[in-house]
């Protein structure tokens, strides 16, 4: 009872008031291995004991040496069907999802940001993004060691999987992270500005917050951040990045004078229907492993989204006075961002909580802190992925469980809370900087914005040649 109340205090807070009650905790919880770190580094515990233990028995000193890592098949056989779901995410499932939410003129272009992102964020992932975000380097982000894949052979391991499979399932994490942010600036962002902006931003934001959190010597994995498929690193940095990105390019044009009901709301059924789908080999494949802690992330990822759809049309109707289809499916989605940090770290319990919660809170986001906000987040990227991921990474430090973590569970709550805030303020922060002089660049350069012509005839046309009669 003590964690549900405390849950809902932080819903109410988190976003416009700061932790006061965290100035005074300056010890981290211990650190948790997550499931996304493709090298670990032995304890320091271990070193403590090797210089005081008395020396060994025969007996002892005849011990085997620890097992190298190998090959397990059936991990194997999961993550490379997880990297499949993750990347049916994005396309067709967020091309759908947002494509039915625009007006029919744009809906070629809406759907080909998570085309291009899917094009363009592979070959930026696979040249420089993977090494920045996972060899060593420093705490802030990672070296050069493996620019191409270098080194990388189709005997190395991550875990007990191959690297280059751990490379190519990543990717897929940082695509549907680019084409996220594509949902604040449509109807509006001339095509060549959104090629120069994602290719840049990938290795300038992306890759440097993925090594913080998920790379053994990053800086928040060192403080103990849990992120399990990435609340801080996907979700609040995409939707962050979406809202600066809105703010520079300025509202549409007849934005709250005209009508822009969505064209085809099927279409963004159906694309909510592919990204749940998809989502079990987000969640479960971040346990990079077929075992039960991807069993659990998959169910506590089902239990979140059904709780949050439920929620979010509960609300919907006592304000609106009916539940919508779109809100059912916005629901859902707001369920699936809010536990995805927390999947392998709580019980069903707690991700029904996390579920109603962030349903409730998100479409506060997407309405009420919308109006607030005054900005034209086209398809409420920052209101469902940013404002569910900060719920969703915070509510993680109040349920984190030692039922599913055992050991490696925080032993002090406000401590575990301070660390995820931390991660929180300082992905907020870097994101929204450097995404704002990334487009100041490129409006400087290209320009950002289509014209007023262009705008009004339509995306498709003016920047594809296409439209759909």
């Amino acid at each position: 009872m003590n964690k549900l109340l405390l849950a809902f205090g932080l819903s109410t807070a988190l976003l416009g008031t700061s932790p006061v009650w965290a100035e005074s905790e300056s010890a981290t919880a211990p650190t948790e291995d997550t499931a996304l770190v493709v090298e670990t580094t032995e304890a320091p515990e271990m070193a403590v004991v090797a210089e005081t233990e008395t020396p060994a028995t025969p007996a002892e000193a005849a011990a085997p040496a620890e097992e190298e890592p190998t090959l397990d098949s059936g991990d194997t056989a999961w993550i490379l069907i997880s990297t499949a779901l993750v990347l049916l995410m994005t396309i067709p499932g967020l091309a759908l999802f947002y494509g039915g939410m625009v007006r029919k003129k744009n809906v070629l272009n809406t759907m080909a940001y998570s085309f291009t992102a899917a094009s363009v964020v592979s070959i930026v992932w696979v040249v420089v993004g993977y090494s920045i975000a996972f060899t060593d380097g420093n705490s802030f982000m990672g070296g050069f060691d493996k620019i191409m894949l270098a080194g990388i052979t189709k005997d190395a391991l991550s875990g007990t999987i191959p690297e280059i499979l751990f490379v190519i399932f990543q990717m897929t994490f940082a695509i549907i992270t680019v084409a996220i942010i594509s949902g604040s600036i449509a109807e509006r962002m001339k095509f060549s500005a959104w090629l120069a902006f994602i290719t840049i931003w990938v290795i300038v934001v992306y890759a440097p917050i993925t090594h913080w959190v998920w790379a053994s010597t990053g800086w928040l994995f060192g403080k103990g951040a849990l992120d399990f498929a990435g609340g801080t690193v996907v979700h609040i940095n995409s939707g962050v990045a979406g809202l600066v990105a809105a703010y520079l390019l300025g509202k549409r044009m007849g934005y709250g004078k005209e009508a822009m009901a969505p064209h085809n709301l099927t279409l963004t059924v159906l694309g909510a229907s592919l990204v749940w789908v998809g989502w079990f080999g987000f969640n479960g494949g971040s346990a990079l492993g077929a075992n039960g802690s991807a069993s659990y992330a998959i169910v506590v990822t089902q239990v979140a989204a059904a709780a949050a759809a439920i929620s979010w049309l509960a609300v919907e109707r006592m304000v609106r006075g009916k539940g919508s289809v779109l809100g059912a499916a916005s629901g859902a989605v707001a369920g699936l961002v809010v536990i995805t940090p927390a999947a392998g770290f709580v019980t069903v319990g707690g991700a029904l909580i996390m579920g109603i919660i962030g349903g409730i809170v998100c479409f506060w986001g997407i309405s009420g802190l919308k109006r607030m906000l005054k900005a034209d987040d086209s398809l409420d990227a920052f209101g469902l992925h940013g404002v569910g991921g900060i719920v969703g990474a915070i509510l993680t430090g109040v349920f984190a469980s030692e039922f599913i973590m055992g050991d490696s569970a925080p032993t002090n709550m406000m401590s575990q809370l301070w660390v995820q805030v931390e991660g929180v303020l300082a992905t907020i922060v870097y994101s929204a900087v450097l995404t704002f002089i990334i487009l100041k660049v490129i409006d400087l350069v290209i320009g950002l914005r289509a014209e007023g012509d262009d705008e009004r005839m339509g995306l498709d046309l003016s920047q594809h040649g296409e439209r759909i009669e």
